[in-house]
């Protein structure tokens, strides 16, 4: 995986669709991975009910104080173990669909918080 931070001095999410999630003039089709200074490139998970504290290494190294998971159209909860791991680390883990996910994160970001976020489209 390696991580950029060349999308924008704060990164916004413009639109969400089942098919799509478009950042800046960018369009991505695949499960993505950011936070308000920039994408994870070649990030490529699990399904979500194989989730795991691993595969958000890359995202924890900026130590963020909450991780956004959007899981696509609906809601769907990973893993009890990734929730508890979250835990244990004292970073937040909030779950909702992609649409809510994206707003979150702009809001969030906007307001100068540490967080990363992985969308599944």
């Amino acid at each position: 995986m390696k991580f950029t931070r060349e999308i924008s001095s704060v990164t916004t999410i413009r639109r969400v669709s089942g098919k799509a999630i478009v950042i800046g003039e960018n369009r991505y089709t695949e499960t993505i991975a950011l936070t308000p200074d920039g994408l994870v490139e070649d990030f490529a998970p699990p399904p979500l009910e194989e989730l795991g504290l691993s595969h958000f290494e890359m995202l924890l190294e900026d130590e963020p104080e909450l991780v956004i998971l959007g899981t696509g159209d609906r809601t769907v909860f990973p893993p009890r173990e990734l929730t508890f791991a979250f835990a244990r680390r004292n970073i937040g883990l909030e779950v909702m669909n992609t649409a809510a996910a994206a707003r979150t994160f702009n809001v969030l970001a906007g307001e100068g918080r540490r967080l990363a976020a992985v969308f599944y489209i």
